[in-house]
Order: C-alpha cells, then structure tokens, then sequence
C-alpha cells in the first residue's frame, strides 16, 4: 500500500525517490489488487474459515513482491489474477451453500475484478481495464451491505432495486469493454442508482442517530455513498473514460473517496476479528477521516476547476495524509488498549 500511494505522489508531480522508472503504472494495480483485493480475499478468509481460501490474499500479495521488486514480466500480475479466481472460487462456494443476491452480488465482483486483472495480464492498458476494477469494489460493497441488512428483512422489492442497479453497472463496464458509446452513462446510471440505494435503504442510515462507535462506522458509510454518487454523476454529466483530469476526478471520486471511507469504516470490525482483540472507540477516529474527506474534495476541485488546478496535488497529497493519520491512530488505539 505504501509504494502504491508512494507511486501516486509521483504521478501527482511531487519529487520524490523511484528506485524504478518503469513502475509509475503500477500505482492502480497495487492499490486495486494488492491492497484493496488482499483486504477482502483475507477478510472472506477468516469468514469462511477454509484453508484453501487463505491462497488467495497469499497470491495478490506474492503478486505485489514480484511487481515491486521482481523483474518485469508476467508473473506479477498471473499472480494477482490467480488470487481474483480464488475469490471467484470461493464465492461460487458461498453461493452453492446459500443463493442470495448478496452473494450474487459478491460473486459478480470478484468475477470483474478477475476480468480486469485477465485484460490487465494480456496487455491492455490500466485506463481499459480499471473500469472493471470499478465494478469489483461497489459490487462486492454493495453486496456486503446487502448482507449485513438482512436484519431488517428488505422487501423483495427493494433487493430487486439493488439488483437492477448492479445490473445496469455491470451492463456498463461490458459496454465499455466494448467500446459502446453509452457504456458510460450505462455505468454513471448504475453508480447513481447503487448510491442511492445505500443511502436510503442501508442501515447506516438508523444508526448513525447512536452514539460512540456505531456512528463512526456509519459516517464513514454514508460519506462514502456521497462520493459514489459524485463519481456517477461525473460519468454521466462528462463522459470521461480516458485519461485525463475529469478521469482522475472520477477514478479518485471512487477508490479513495468511497473506497478508503468504507475500509475506514470497517476496520473497527474486521481487525478485532484479525487480531483477537478489540479496538476502542475513542473521538480521535474522526481526525483522519475528515481529512480524507476534505482532501477529495480538494482534489476533485483542482480536476474540475482550471484556476484551482494546484488544488489536485495538494488534494492527493492529503489522501496520503489522510490514510497515514488513520493508521497511526488506530496503532495508538491499540496501544492505548494495552
């Protein structure tokens, strides 16, 4: 993670080391699969409880040695795809045991993030393949928050709105893959709708009105969905699906805006269950995830605005701000428990 937002930072335009030249484009796949998809191989992992699961957060992060410090060839990312088809593997395991949409959903993401990673392996360009990655992180969200809302008994109505909106996104990447001129309102239509769906029927929604930890965790949620939101309504207002500022506005709307705050938001879950033992509340929580917030906004002002354009670099910079703040409050958290 660290060399991954090492990378953006250099890509931003501040000077900084780089051992290797040839590695800026790394900075997608290393966020995406080596961070992003070790995160949710091992979380799924330890839910699961099989042993052969735990091969494939081993494989995406075998896969980011070799990028890192390997040579380049093929083996780093045959690597993380073997971890995505893992995660295929393993959801299509889940979903023979239980048929949900939840799990429909979860397997429809990690089936896109295997997607991308195949077109990534044969040559393709990031700027071709992300939009699959895309598809991977609100898929596999969206389908977890589905999950967790089973406690409320959503009407079959309101599962089918969830499925129609992952529909339309995933109709959307297809269409993009394929070079159909609507592919990106399809997909703007989809992370609208996937949005809005969060925001009214996920339960963040209720307990956001409690105090202490429960509300952390659904700010975190909910400011997150704000951001998926953004990123829809840029798809379908600019089109933008090539390099460039507008893509840079949408790609970082995403995976840090909706991204980093969900993972924000969860780590109080997952590393108690990681670590065995519990991780306590305390105010400061806060600290990083305002930064983080500000720090999109920041940026997707310096991509839209031209006057503002030095907004982006600082705006990034804060990203990283944001992610290191949280990282060294939850350390200090556990110190503190100890």
């Amino acid at each position: 993670m660290a060399y991954g937002i090492w990378l953006g930072l250099l890509r931003l335009g501040w000077i900084l080391p780089l051992p290797w030249p040839d590695q800026l484009i790394l900075h997608g796949p290393l966020m995406v699969g080596g961070f992003v998809g070790t995160l949710i191989g091992l979380e799924r992992a330890i839910g699961t409880a099989r042993r052969w699961a735990y091969f494939a957060p081993v494989c995406t992060v075998a896969g980011v040695l070799v990028l890192v410090f390997g040579p380049a060839t093929s083996a780093g990312p045959l690597l993380m795809t073997a971890g995505s088809v893992l995660v295929v593997l393993l959801f299509l395991h889940l979903l023979r045991q239980q048929f949900s949409m939840s799990t429909f959903a979860l397997l429809a993401g990690a089936t896109s993030w295997c997607a991308g990673n195949l077109g990534w392996m044969g040559g393709a360009g990031i700027y071709r393949v992300v939009f699959w990655w895309i598809a991977f992180v609100v898929l596999t969200i969206g389908g977890e928050r589905l999950e967790l809302n089973r406690v409320r008994r959503p009407s079959p109505r309101i599962r089918a709105a969830f499925g129609g909106a992952a529909a339309v996104t995933i109709a959307g990447v297809v269409a993009i893959a394929l070079e159909v001129g609507a592919g990106k309102d399809l997909l703007g239509a989809g992370l609208i709708g996937t949005a809005a769906w969060l925001l009214m029927f996920d339960v963040a929604r209720r307990t956001v009105r409690q105090p202490g930890l429960t509300r952390y965790i659904a700010t975190c949620l909910l400011a997150g969905y704000v951001w998926l939101a953004v990123a829809g309504l840029l798809l379908f207002t600019s089109g933008a699906t090539t390099p460039g500022v507008k893509y840079d506005a949408v790609l970082h709307s995403i995976f840090v805006g909706f991204v980093v705050s969900m993972i924000f938001g969860h780590a109080p879950i997952v590393l108690p269950a990681v670590l065995h033992r519990a991780l306590p509340y305390r105010r400061i929580v806060y600290l990083p995830l305002v930064v983080l917030h500000v720090s999109v906004a920041m940026r997707l002002a310096g991509d839209l605005v031209e006057d503002l354009g030095r907004f982006r670099a600082w705006g990034g910079l804060c990203n990283a701000a944001a992610i290191g703040l949280f990282l060294a409050t939850t350390a200090e958290s556990l110190a503190f428990r100890s």
